[in-house]
């Protein structure tokens, strides 16, 4: 037996609740509320059960506007995920718990203290998705509004989570010591920093202790050039939105293949698709279901409202089910404001878009759906959990991160049915063996050290690193 069969390759998996996203069938009546504490609470248990490492929620920092009217899958609001991750802190106790926060419109002091705050209060579980923000749409509800250009953006991230993990490690172990002897240094040293960079100009005490697991996991969910540089070099978890095997495997390697540069190994960094589940007693039945899954949340107004973010038009005159327009995109036009996926290359993407539909005969309808890639693992318990280990084990990624068409319930045949079979075959955990989400990752400890304290020159290097290196910046916001 070899030792990969005497050790099969672990599967991390994360859940996430897609709140305002068509990802979740609104119109099933098993779907409920996307703002109830009760529903976060329902999936948080519904992931430890299947002894997931973490729940990711994303961050809406403003409501989408479709044709100045809030986009119909807002009305019901975004809550702020920090707060209801310590809510899913309690009731809960080992399942990790990933917020995305926004490093444009915050301050680091402010995040690295809530970040702080949510280690201490779920024991060690708490992890941060480092965004930027893209958009003068959603800077319009913030004092700094749209006037940083997207390099600058970047260039801050960069900074932002310097100075964040600066303040992290301004307390150190030996600043908490019941040690007599070094009560005045630990007192005179806690806390302490001074940082003096190009965005940020701070010195103080940092007003939260060391918390359990010294610095949170940094979660990262760019693909582009800057995005993958920075998780080459500071992220520890990838949201990848390659769930199609021969794209991810590219994916995996390139990313992978970067860490050496930066002194890392491929196990300092763990690359998870986003991925969907349609699980059924046969894999025809899982099909169909799939497909009535995939046509509820692409129903015809989603498909246009698709479409309009890319043309810059209103096209509420064409038929869904009908051919693509005949006239050309407004390239400057949005009618989608606050959504990020084709806010670059739209000329290019509609270009792509019509020789596709041209090619396969399909109407705009059939197109969202085709370009949307549909249900990522589709069939019986058994298909699924050999699908899943073998995407895993063929190099596509280190596990998933499962976003469910039903909230709360959409994730429970998975546990329930595909879980036990996947710990059957040796390939994921039977129960959590350690508290903290960096034990349940396998990534090392965070350093425990606490950097000299008013010194102009440390402090200036530290900014001007991440001036220069601008371009390890973040993904997009979500």
């Amino acid at each position: 037996m070899s030792p990969t069969e005497r050790h099969p390759r672990q599967i991390h998996l994360a859940a996430q609740l897609p709140g305002v996203h068509n990802v979740t069938v609104w119109s099933d009546p098993r779907s409920t509320s996307q703002i109830s504490v009760d529903n976060f609470a329902h999936l948080a248990r519904t992931a430890e059960r299947g002894r997931f490492d973490f729940l990711f929620l994303a961050e809406g920092l403003r409501l989408r506007e479709h044709k100045d009217l809030i986009y119909e899958l807002d009305v019901a609001g975004r809550p702020d995920n920090l707060t209801m991750l310590a809510a899913v802190a309690a009731v809960t106790t080992r399942l990790g718990l990933a917020a995305t926060v926004n490093a444009t419109f915050n301050e680091p002091y402010e995040v690295a203290r809530r970040l702080a705050t949510l280690d201490h209060l779920s024991g060690g579980r708490a992890a941060w998705n480092v965004v930027t923000s893209h958009d003068a749409f959603t800077g319009a509800n913030f004092r700094r509004g749209g006037f940083l250009a997207e390099a600058d953006r970047y260039d801050r991230a960069a900074e932002f989570l310097a100075v964040a993990r600066e303040l992290w490690d301004s307390w150190s172990r030996r600043d908490l010591r019941a040690d007599p002897h070094a009560g005045e240094f630990a007192r005179a040293g806690a806390g302490a920093f001074a940082h003096r960079g190009r965005h940020f100009d701070i010195s103080g005490r940092f007003s939260t202790p060391r918390a359990p697991q010294g610095r949170p996991v940094i979660i990262q969910a760019g693909e582009s050039e800057t995005g993958r540089e920075f998780a080459a070099s500071d992220a520890e978890v990838v949201f990848s939105k390659y769930n199609r095997l021969d794209q991810a495997r590219a994916f995996y390697r390139d990313v992978k293949g970067r860490l050496v540069r930066h002194g890392r190994s491929p196990e300092d960094l763990l690359i998870l698709p986003t991925a969907t589940v349609v699980v059924a007693d046969t894999d025809a039945e899982a099909a169909a279901y799939a497909d009535e899954i995939t046509r509820a949340q692409v129903g015809p107004q989603t498909a246009l409202a698709h479409l309009e973010a890319v043309w810059g038009r209103d096209l509420s005159a064409y038929d869904p089910d009908g051919p693509l327009p005949d006239v050309e995109p407004e390239p400057q036009a949005q009618f989608l404001k606050g959504h990020s996926v084709f806010r670059k290359d739209r000329a290019e993407t509609a270009r792509r878009w019509r020789a596709l539909a041209e090619e396969r005969g399909l109407s705009i309808r059939e197109l969202v759906i085709e370009v949307g890639g549909g249900q990522t693992f589709v069939g019986s318990p058994r298909t699924i959990a050999d699908t899943v280990d073998h995407f895993v084990r063929s190099g596509g990624a280190d596990g998933f991160v499962f976003a469910a068409h039903l909230t709360p319930g959409g994730l429970d045949d998975f546990v329930d049915r595909v879980v036990p079979l996947l710990q059957d075959k040796g390939v994921l955990r039977r129960d959590y063996t350690g508290a903290t989400l960096r034990h349940h990752l396998g990534l090392r400890p965070a350093p425990d050290a606490r950097p000299p304290t008013g010194d102009a020159g440390h402090a200036a290097g530290v900014g001007n690193r991440a001036r220069n290196t601008h371009e390890r910046a973040t993904g997009e916001s979500s």
